[in-house]
């Protein structure tokens, strides 16, 4: 027996349609005004060149950070049930929905010159504000709570009972997380770890009042963008198509995780 095809109904589609358009529409305009025939050019110029090695290194810098101090948080989150863990796990989240102004003013109060922490920081003779450690942290303060989220999911979504198992044939606690809990939370991790990357690379708030915007040190691609629409329109529209394509990337990345964790 034949399958009858649904039609959907008009008023959804339409709207549906019209929702479409409203998102490719200015999709579209940056890539037909950035990949034009200066494209190459641009994209080799010293301003755009340095905002990319500041924004890789950084970020790479970052998610480094995550993966060695989130990942045993997540763990434990997952693990374990202790006081208070509602409000810790609620706290920790804080950065995701705090806007990234708020955030670059309480590292500044945290960690700048008179700041909590600038004393005692100034007299080992570490300056972090305006600096590139500025950005690294700025981006992790902004973006682990997303890794720490999916890495929680990641190794509560199996049972305990498949550790124990592998304890119980020998297995030492390093070789069980290592081969069972990383493999079992692995989609997880990388779904989370993407995500990261992702808000990392589009930081901007946080960056600007804590880093500064100052080329070769602390202007990464999201602030390149701002100050060249501020003189040459051509590098922000280079870096603007460049985005795009990093972004469709990781969130391809991210789907694919996705339907392997499925």
């Amino acid at each position: 027996m034949r399958a009858r095809r649904t039609v959907p109904p008009a008023l959804p589609l339409g709207l549906s349609l019209l929702l479409v358009a409203f998102l490719l529409l200015p999709v579209a305009a940056l890539l037909l005004r950035g990949l034009n025939a200066e494209f190459l050019p641009t994209l080799a110029s010293e301003a755009v060149g340095d905002a990319l090695r500041v924004s890789l290194l950084t970020t790479g810098i970052t998610l480094l950070l995550t993966v060695v101090l989130v990942t045993p948080v997540a763990w434990l989150l997952a693990r374990t049930q202790f006081p208070g863990k509602a409000v810790l796990e609620t706290l920790l989240d804080l950065p995701i929905v705090l806007p990234p102004v708020v955030a670059g003013v309480g590292l500044l109060l945290a960690f700048g010159r008179n700041g909590l922490l600038g004393p005692p920081l100034e007299i080992a003779g570490i300056g972090i504000a305006f600096s590139p450690a500025a950005v690294v942290l700025a981006q992790l303060f902004t973006s682990a709570p997303f890794y720490l989220r999916t890495a929680r999911a990641g190794f509560a979504s199996f049972d305990p009972e498949v550790e124990a198992a592998a304890r119980t044939d020998g297995a030492g606690g390093w070789a069980v997380f290592r081969f069972v809990t990383l493999p079992l939370a692995f989609p997880f991790l990388l779904e989370g770890l993407v995500l990261t990357w992702a808000r990392a690379l589009g930081e901007f708030g946080a960056t600007i009042l804590f880093a500064g915007s100052l080329q070769g040190r602390t202007r990464t691609v999201t602030l390149a963008i701002y100050a060249a629409m501020e003189s040459d329109l051509g590098p922000a529209l280079v870096l603007s198509a460049v985005m795009v394509f990093v972004a469709f990337a990781l969130l391809l990345v991210v789907r694919v995780a996705a339907g392997r964790r499925g």
